[in-house]
């Protein structure tokens, strides 16, 4: 690790003292000590990160703005939304545009947050996920220095969707580590897309970092899209607090990467408050994809739901690790974990652990994993009324991811999932989009 060491060490040696420069320094000291987890760290047995460890990222110091702009065209959202674009990590005043926002409502780049508002940030940064949380999130704290901070106040509903696009453009080894901070006020209410692309030679290692904080019957829809190359490595965490009556839903679509590991985490803190997850796992040749997700529940009256779908080809593989705590005096909720996959390929592998952990006696919860092929009656009813055998295995395998691609609300973003599915599919499949 002492290349991180090197680059840490000219990343932090001209920041100003202070509160941000402090927290580095402790974040990377508390790196090193807990170092990359290996499989004998069980939050991490299927996921070896040892290669990470040994390549020499760099922070990128610019990138080729019209290439940049050519990746945004060609594979971006085509959505009426508030935009702020990171190019390797670094902040396009370019591509973004913030115009429009309603006075009550603040989105701005963390690197903008920082050097103006500082008290500000530093009491939304670290709040849920400081440096003890694992040894990526420290890493991230560690190289914090650009992201997005959103502040949405009391009874707002943020007019327009927020889409932050995150674009992998360099041909050598980058890293970037942005943090996105939001506090949603009483009442209020936003649309948050990210959006990781990558350059198909592209080899960017991202380490990215969501804390959110919600306060009473405030709402997120929170969706995330990752299209990185197949050489990428990402790493992600979502950090969620929610208060009383407060709706949390998340849409995660995994469609690409070398090793892909998300944690996805809400405490829900309040009564009514409730949470909803779904996601799809889409892996070919040699693809690492996992997800963990953890809920606790902390208050009574709260409600949890999970719908995750994985598909495997070639020889991938996937993980799917889902714990829900309900805790000591937690009465009356409701907790509910759904997690189906399905294997393209003998030589494909999936590791699912459902799991639930109740400390309170009046719950309703339930949970579920399973794991197969494709269905051979299925494939003979469509074989029987005239589909070929190959389009029929690819109208069953959509057909199986659907179940959560359904549940994206916005056309621009359901129509670039179910293609790129389709497409990818061992036999492609040609869709009309939905208008």
């Amino acid at each position: 690790m002492k290349h991180y060491a090197q680059a840490f060490d000219a990343f932090n040696k001209n920041a100003e003292d202070g509160w941000l420069k402090s927290q580095r320094i402790a974040a990377f000291a508390r790196f090193e000590h807990l170092g990359f987890p290996t499989p004998s760290v069980e939050y991490w047995k299927y996921t070896d990160t040892k290669a990470l460890a040994k390549r020499e990222f760099k922070l990128a110091t610019g990138y080729d703005q019209q290439a940049a702009a050519e990746l945004l065209k060609a594979k971006g959202l085509k959505l009426d939304a508030h935009r702020l674009v990171f190019v390797d990590g670094l902040l396009s005043s370019e591509l973004s545009n913030l115009e429009g926002l309603q006075d009550a409502v603040v989105i701005e780049p963390l690197s903008q947050a920082l050097a103006t508002e500082l008290e500000l940030t530093s009491g939304m940064m670290g709040r849920l996920a400081g440096i003890d949380v694992d040894v990526f999130t420290a890493l991230n704290f560690a190289f914090v220095s650009e992201g997005v901070v959103v502040r949405v106040g009391a009874n707002q509903k943020v007019n327009k969707p927020l889409l932050v696009t995150y674009l992998s453009t360099a041909t050598e080894e980058v890293m970037s580590h942005p943090r996105i901070l939001i506090a949603a006020g009483a009442s209020s209410e936003l649309q948050l897309i990210e959006h990781f692309i990558g350059a198909d030679e592209a080899k960017n290692f991202t380490n990215r970092v969501v804390e959110g904080v919600m306060e009473r019957n405030a709402k997120i829809h929170h969706t995330l899209l990752q299209q990185p190359s197949d050489k990428e490595w990402w790493v992600g965490r979502i950090q969620i607090e929610q208060k009383r009556d407060s709706r949390y839903t998340s849409h995660q679509m995994n469609l690409g990467g070398k090793l892909v590991r998300d944690d996805l985490v809400c405490d829900l803190n309040g009564e009514g408050a409730e949470c909803d997850f779904s996601g799809l796992l889409f892996g070919r040749n040699r693809q690492h994809l996992d997800i963990h997700t953890l809920v606790n529940h902390n208050a009574p009256l709260t409600n949890s739901y999970e719908t995750y779908k994985t598909i495997l080809n070639d020889r991938s593989q996937g993980v799917f690790n889902s714990k829900v705590i309900v805790k000591k005096d937690s009465q009356k909720i409701h907790a509910v974990q759904n997690n189906a996959n399905l294997l393209l390929s003998d030589q494909a592998q999936i590791n699912a652990k459902p799991e639930l952990e109740i400390y309170a006696d009046d719950v309703k919860c339930a949970h579920g994993a399973t794991t197969g092929q494709l269905d051979m009656d299925a494939l003979f009813y469509l074989m029987a009324r005239g589909i070929g055998e190959e389009e029929a295995r690819g109208l069953l395998t959509l057909a199986f991811a659907n179940e959560v691609i359904d549940k994206l609300e916005l056309p621009e973003i359901y129509n670039l999932v179910e293609t790129t599915v389709a497409g990818q599919l061992p036999h492609k499949i040609e869709l009309e989009l939905t208008q």
